[in-house]
């Protein structure tokens, strides 16, 4: 298979997890309010500019409560209001006000009559807090009225969220008639302004939308007919103090506008809520009402996307993501993955610009867990391919090492012998005995470098060894027969302890090159007319070769080091044997492919023990 191809499998599933993740997890409530806020920032970056709406407030601000005796004061302050503005009347005029109760009669009467001249007058409503009925104004109120609304804002879906963005089109409660039961609709208080604003008679409701006057405001009726304001700063919206309006000031703003009548004042007003442009102060709900229609007079909706669009854009997100650290290359690749984060963080800043509202946190995760599980496994995946190109450079440089340190025996006998061949006039028979060494030297140094390609092959995973049962002391009389030369120079006795019977399933070659070398080294660094002991023994499913020497011997710190390739102890550097420091490693290298082990016991001045501990069969 492709290296791409298994790379793309691998990003991909790495992708389609990243957006599985994504899609579950941005149905929690923490991802809901992760989208608030974002809905909120992007809010910010783009407030909303308009120009004269038809509509204005009429408030009771603090002004208005300290010149007109406070809440107790209320509605005869609204009955003088309302009398002013019959000289130029409203084209509506919707009251958020609490006018549940009976006050007094001449209050209440004098009130009753400024409703009856109010042209399409509309009064709120609260529902009862368990949802059982409406607390409506009182009769005599509401003979007069065009029109009842609900007063309810929308605020956050869940408690910590006090953020209102939309507005509930539509509530529903229940009441009791006589003894039936049945269910009162009320739309919203700025919903039946608009209408009236429009002269439209009824709204027209279907289960995914409303419909006044030619206006469809798409809201569904399983979500309680939400309907996202578009707010404005609250300093920007046309307001007039209730007491302007009983000293006559400023009426010929209010001619032929819809008018929001409520409470500002912050000592007195109960429905007060944040917005996306709060920045810490909070909303009257009469403002609310307010911005609400002119949403709807505007046309200018913000519509919820639709429910697969996150979904969609969330898995796409992650099919490039895959796609992208699959085909590209190097720094292409991560250029490309943050042109793709900035394109996702873009999507619901553009949307929202063209009036529709994108859920950011599904398509948001999955870009940054897809991106970042992809890259994290690109680099992770080109360290380890770096990592084992610079081990396969060591190992060549190793391999290097070990055939050039090796033939430097077998190459000296040769040049050795030639070279009495060519100098002196040798009989026959020696020469023979020569030309047979050579011969011999030869096709050891060829075995050698087969061996050392063996090794390396191994080493990478790339051979299997060559398993074969041999006699232990046939492998030790090998070893010392081609030790023999070296052992006579310096008159060391080289003897075997090693029972008859005693067998071994390995790969002879590579043993017969670790115990050669250990018995070379031995002498090599004993003294003169010493002995060399190979011993051999059983111990259950394992089988220990030792070779010991009665040479310079070695402390403890240079035992740790001692199969460290290169290393040679200061007694041996100064020894004057030539050595490199590798054949220990070699012969650990080949005792760790068989499962086994090196043990050493050596003291300074006291000689030194290698065993080789092996299992009696390699599986």
């Amino acid at each position: 298979m492709p290296r791409r191809i298994r790379n793309g499998a691998a990003y991909s599933a790495l992708a389609a997890m990243a957006g599985i993740v994504a899609v579950a997890a941005s149905y929690t409530a923490l991802a809901t309010q992760f989208d608030n806020n974002i809905y909120d920032f992007i809010f910010r970056l783009r407030p909303t500019l308009r120009g004269d709406s038809g509509a204005a407030l009429v408030v009771f601000d603090e002004r208005a409560f300290k010149e007109h005796g406070g809440v107790s004061g209320m509605r005869r302050a609204l009955t003088l209001a309302l009398e002013r503005m019959a000289d130029q009347p409203p084209l509506v005029t919707a009251v958020d006000l609490t006018l549940t109760d009976v006050s007094r009669e001449e209050e209440d009467a004098a009130l009753e009559a400024a409703f009856a001249k109010t042209r399409n007058l509309a009064l709120g409503c609260e529902m009862l807090p368990d949802g059982s009925g409406w607390q409506d104004p009182i009769g005599r109120f509401t003979r007069h009225a065009a029109a009842l609304g609900h007063v309810h804002a929308m605020a956050g879906a869940y408690a910590y969220d006090e953020i209102n963005r939309s507005v509930a089109l539509e509530r529903v409660a229940g009441s009791l008639n006589g003894q039936q039961a049945s269910r009162v609709r009320r739309w919203a208080l700025s919903l039946e302004a608009f209408r009236l604003s429009r002269g439209a008679r009824e709204i027209e409701s279907s289960p995914v939308d409303l419909m006044v006057a030619g206006t469809m405001i798409d809201s569904r009726w399983d979500d309680g007919r939400p309907m996202r304001v578009r707010y404005r700063d609250a300093a920007q919206l046309p307001r007039i103090s209730i007491a302007d309006i009983i000293e006559g000031r400023n009426l010929h703003q209010l001619k032929d506008k819809v008018v929001f009548v409520g409470v500002t004042a912050q000592s007195a007003v109960r429905d007060r809520l944040f917005t996306p442009l709060s920045r810490g102060q909070s909303m009257p709900g009469v403002e609310i009402h307010l911005q609400a229609f002119e949403t709807m007079a505007a046309r200018d909706f913000l519509d919820d996307a639709p429910l697969l669009w996150p979904v969609l854009l969330a898995l796409a997100a992650a099919a490039g993501s895959a796609l992208i650290f699959t085909f590209a290359r190097d720094w292409v690749a991560y250029g490309c993955a943050v042109l793709l984060l900035a394109a996702v963080h873009l999507a619901p800043y553009r949307l929202f610009s063209a009036g529709l509202v994108l859920p950011p946190f599904g398509p948001v995760a999955a870009v940054w867990l897809s991106v970042l599980g992809c890259a994290s496994f690109r680099f992770f995946f080109v360290r380890r391919k770096l990592d084992e190109s610079e081990a396969a450079t060591a190992r060549y440089k190793q391999a290097f090492h070990f055939v050039a340190h090796e033939m430097r025996t077998p190459l000296t006998a040769i040049q050795g012998s030639s070279e009495l061949m060519t100098r002196y006039n040798l009989p026959e028979p020696k020469r023979q005995e020569l030309g047979q060494m050579i011969n011999a030297e030869s096709k050891r140094l060829a075995k050698m470098i087969t061996t050392f390609l063996d090794v390396e092959k191994l080493e990478a995973g790339q051979m299997e060894l060559r398993r074969s049962a041999f006699a232990v002391q046939d492998l030790v009389d090998a070893c010392a027969m081609r030790a023999m030369p070296l052992a006579e120079r310096k008159q060391i006795r080289v003897t075997s302890e090693t029972p008859d019977g005693l067998t071994l399933t390995a790969d002879r070659e590579l043993m017969e090159y670790a115990l050669y070398n250990l018995m070379t080294n031995a002498i090599k660094y004993s003294a003169p007319e010493t002995d060399v002991v190979i011993d051999g023994s059983a111990a259950g499913d394992w089988v220990s070769v030792s070779v010991k020497d009665h040479g310079m011997g070695m402390e403890a710190a240079e035992v740790k080091n001692l199969f460290r390739k290169f290393y040679r102890t200061r007694r041996a550097e100064q020894s004057g044997e030539t050595g490199t420091g590798i054949g220990l490693s070699i012969v650990a290298q080949i005792v760790a492919l068989h499962g086994g082990r090196v043990d050493v016991e050596s003291a300074p001045g006291e000689g030194s023990t290698f065993t080789l501990l092996l299992p009696r069969t390699i599986h």
